[in-house]
């Protein structure tokens, strides 16, 4: 698998993702892309490539998680890809209960759902939002998921890589789900562990602000000419 982590001043944890996915009993490639941090996060990376083997992409200025991910995509070279993010909220054990559903033929893509078994350790007006969006997810495209916006999505390389993404911030989630769902392709869930972090521990995401961009971003999809959803030259690969 190739894992893609962006991360955006993440000094305080990205040593300890890096060492906790490196340790995985599994082939792995792990592309770290550097968001234009402005802390010590360009120093921690360089450190940690003296000792792990990494693929590390430092970009100049800070352009979003969305442009972060498109970055990494272009060096991938495992059979799956899997998004990690730069701290520690979900556990990078699960990847491997997340990787295991790609042994099926017909299976493209696979979330790791922090809600597939209730509500766990997130807060309560968390929980509700994640709830209510994958709700609205599900309403707007006849799937059934549990969690739109979990940091743990996965996707076979050779469909991630043919999908046209555009997105620069936090609406990758809603995009790449949309695209997926718009062409046809089934989402997949297992369950995953949850440690949230709060604004002061580092958290970025803002919940209802974010949450209704991810809404209209999904809306917006949802009726997105078929021909716009993959890079031109797949246009014919089309379900």
């Amino acid at each position: 698998m190739s894992v893609i982590i962006p991360a955006y001043n993440e000094e305080q944890t990205i040593g300890q993702v890096v060492e906790a996915v490196s340790s995985l009993p599994i082939e792995k490639q792990i592309i770290v892309v550097n968001d234009g941090s402005t802390d010590g996060t360009y120093k921690a990376l360089e450190a940690l490539k003296a000792v792990h083997l990494l693929t590390v992409v430092h970009c100049q200025e800070n352009r979003g998680k969305g442009f972060a991910i498109r970055q990494g995509l272009a060096h991938v070279q495992g059979e799956a890809v899997v998004i990690q993010d730069a701290d520690m909220e979900l556990s990078p054990t699960d990847l491997l209960d997340i990787l295991k559903p790609f042994e099926r033929d017909n299976v493209q893509v696979v979330y790791g759902s922090r809600f597939l078994n209730g509500r766990g350790n997130a807060s309560l007006h968390n929980f509700i939002a994640n709830r209510l969006l994958a709700t609205y997810t599900n309403l707007l495209y006849g799937c059934r998921i549990t969690d739109e916006s979990t940091g743990y999505k996965a996707f076979s390389t050779e469909l991630i890589t043919r999908l046209n993404l555009t997105c620069e911030g936090f609406e990758f989630c809603p995009e790449v789900t949309a695209k997926i769902l718009r062409a046809g392709y089934r989402i997949y869930e297992v369950p995953v562990s949850y440690f949230p972090r709060t604004k002061k521990e580092g958290k970025k995401l803002r919940f209802w602000s974010d949450g209704l961009f991810a809404a209209w971003t999904l809306l917006k999809y949802r009726f997105i000419p078929k021909t716009e959803l993959f890079k031109s030259t797949a246009h014919d690969e089309l379900r």
